[in-house]
């Protein structure tokens, strides 16, 4: 079974507290339960430890679109392990691990990680049918020996913090929103690949940045941000979609870093979104689409400069 062969990859010698779940974005709900998870481990002397998945189990489990992801798996394992969290064990979701009963899953966890407690939301639940809810991991945490900790969602201005109302605020633009919930920009990290060409001919030689296609992307436009290289931080204009004053069909990621020179193909460049300054649109001449770029420029370093000021 896939399940037992990852979990055996993980095999831990010393007893384990651990949370569970998609963990999508690492945002600063899911650093609450991680911070809740520490203070347990330390307490007890467990390794603290998170067992998430490489992709969202509602995408099987449900005939819905596909959900899009705020992290893939190598950021998210990279997030919480800053995070301070010792173990990360990702799974595969299939299939046969979704007809896996809460009971046969926790005693996995207890044979392969040494599991002796865990740290949960509130609305969570595992197994079978969403069998294993917290009340029902309570009674079988009596039974199998091990601790339930239900942590109580994070509110911010009314909201409850999740990486479902991240997406709504992704998909409307409202990076400050995203910036509040995930405790950081929103991050999109990827190789850049050959382009077209056209930003060296504008004055403004572009990066095109290659992301997964299941990656949650904001609305087509222009964005002031961030890009980080090699350990240096750069101001960055970063433009998504279709470039239509030349007609494209393909959607793409171009970045503009404004002070740098020098060659960035199959580089791993790093773009923060911080902010939207407006949505794409056709030009029509190059000419007008130069004075745009420009007057895009010196907004975008003027919001930069104010966020950082705060």
């Amino acid at each position: 079974m896939l399940v037992e062969e990852e979990l055996g990859r993980f095999t831990s010698t010393q007893e384990s507290m651990l949370s569970i779940g998609v963990f999508d974005g690492v945002h600063l709900g899911h650093q609450q339960l991680l911070a809740k998870l520490l203070k347990q481990a330390e307490k007890r002397g467990m390794t603290p430890g998170v067992v998430t998945f490489r992709h969202n189990p509602e995408n099987l489990l449900t005939n819905q679109s596909k959900l899009l992801s705020l992290t893939d798996i190598e950021e998210k394992q990279k997030l919480l392990k800053q995070a301070g969290v010792s173990m990360v064990v990702p799974l595969s979701f299939t299939p046969e691990l979704s007809q896996l009963s809460a009971k046969r899953f926790v005693a996995l966890l207890q044979k392969y990680l040494k599991m002796r407690g865990i740290v949960v939301g509130e609305d969570f639940a595992l197994g079978k049918n969403r069998e294993g809810n917290t009340e029902n991991l309570k009674k079988l945490g009596k039974e199998m020996g091990f601790d339930v900790t239900v942590v109580p969602p994070l509110v911010i201005n009314g909201e409850v913090v999740s990486s479902t109302t991240i997406r709504k605020a992704l998909a409307n633009a409202d990076m400050e929103k995203v910036r509040k919930m995930l405790g950081r920009p929103y991050e999109l990290t990827g190789k850049v690949v050959t382009g077209y060409g056209r930003g060296t001919g504008l004055g403004f030689p572009t990066a095109n940045i290659e992301v997964g296609g299941d990656r949650a992307l904001p609305p087509d436009g222009v964005y002031t941000g961030w890009a980080h290289l090699n350990g240096n931080a750069y101001q960055a204009m970063t433009n998504i979609g279709k470039n239509p004053t030349f007609g494209e069909n393909r959607r793409t990621i171009e970045a503009f870093l404004i002070d740098y020179k020098g060659d960035l193909y199959d580089a791993n460049l790093k773009l923060e979104i911080v902010a939207r300054l407006r949505e794409e649109k056709k030009f029509e001449s190059v000419e007008e689409l130069k004075k745009q770029v420009a007057a895009d420029i010196k907004e975008g370093k003027k919001l930069l400069e104010a966020n950082t000021k705060r």
